[in-house]
């Protein structure tokens, strides 16, 4: 069945793969196999969802995976940090941005500690992190900055271990363009704002003189 679903997969036949990979899991079920196996089997199907497009059927079994290796080998297994960051990237995709850097708040360090700052699914993280805060339409300056910051560094890194042609190296790339061109956007927003409420204050200040000088004329004339 495993091959199976697998050849229909490569063959782009997803609604077929859909049904060999519910007919596993449930196989699996019945047959008391390992919860390791079972999760696997959970994802593939994950996988086959997000193929067909749906998202939010992916996102809650991928949550289930992710809670499920997190209780079966703990915060702190690769497996563990590997489903953390498919969940999140489930969550980026229904734009459900709070939940993905709430998720990733968590599991960041954790990659950092166990992986090592250099290593792919830590650098994944980071860019996702990132993403999701100068993506946010409440993000502010210091968001942006620290989206820009965060980025350079993954960018740096990722060229001198996975090298310039790797796809987590152009990823990063890519989002550090798209993280400055929007920070320069809101810096000049910013800019306008910052300008027009001084247009405002010095018209006012105006208007309040003028109001005086008439005041005083009136004043003078009676």
């Amino acid at each position: 069945m495993n091959i199976l679903g697998s050849g229909l997969h490569q063959a782009r036949h997803f609604e077929d793969a859909l049904s060999v990979d519910e007919a596993r899991l449930s196989t699996l079920r019945r047959i008391g196999a390992s919860e390791e196996r079972m999760l696997t089997a959970q994802n593939n199907l994950a996988t086959t969802y997000h193929e067909l497009g749906r998202l939010e059927e992916t996102n809650r079994i991928l949550g289930e995976v992710y809670s499920g290796f997190c209780r079966l080998s703990g915060e702190d297994c690769k497996k563990s940090l590997a489903s953390a960051y498919n969940y999140a990237n489930s969550f980026s995709e229904l734009r459900r941005l709070e939940e993905v850097k709430s998720l990733l708040c968590k599991a960041i360090p954790v990659a950092r500690r166990v992986l090592g700052e250099s290593h792919e699914l830590t650098l994944r993280m980071r860019s996702l992190y990132a993403e999701a805060l100068y993506t946010d339409p409440g993000a502010t300056l210091d968001h942006l900055r620290e989206a820009v910051t965060d980025l350079e560094e993954s960018a740096r890194i990722s060229r001198r271990v996975l090298g310039g042609a790797h796809p987590v190296t152009a990823g990063v790339k890519k989002g550090l363009r798209n993280a400055r061109a929007i920070a320069r956007a809101a810096l000049r927003a910013r800019e306008t704002q910052d300008a027009f409420r001084t247009a405002q204050a010095k018209l006012a200040q105006a208007q309040a003189e003028l109001a005086k000088t008439f005041a005083d004329a009136s004043a003078d004339a009676a």
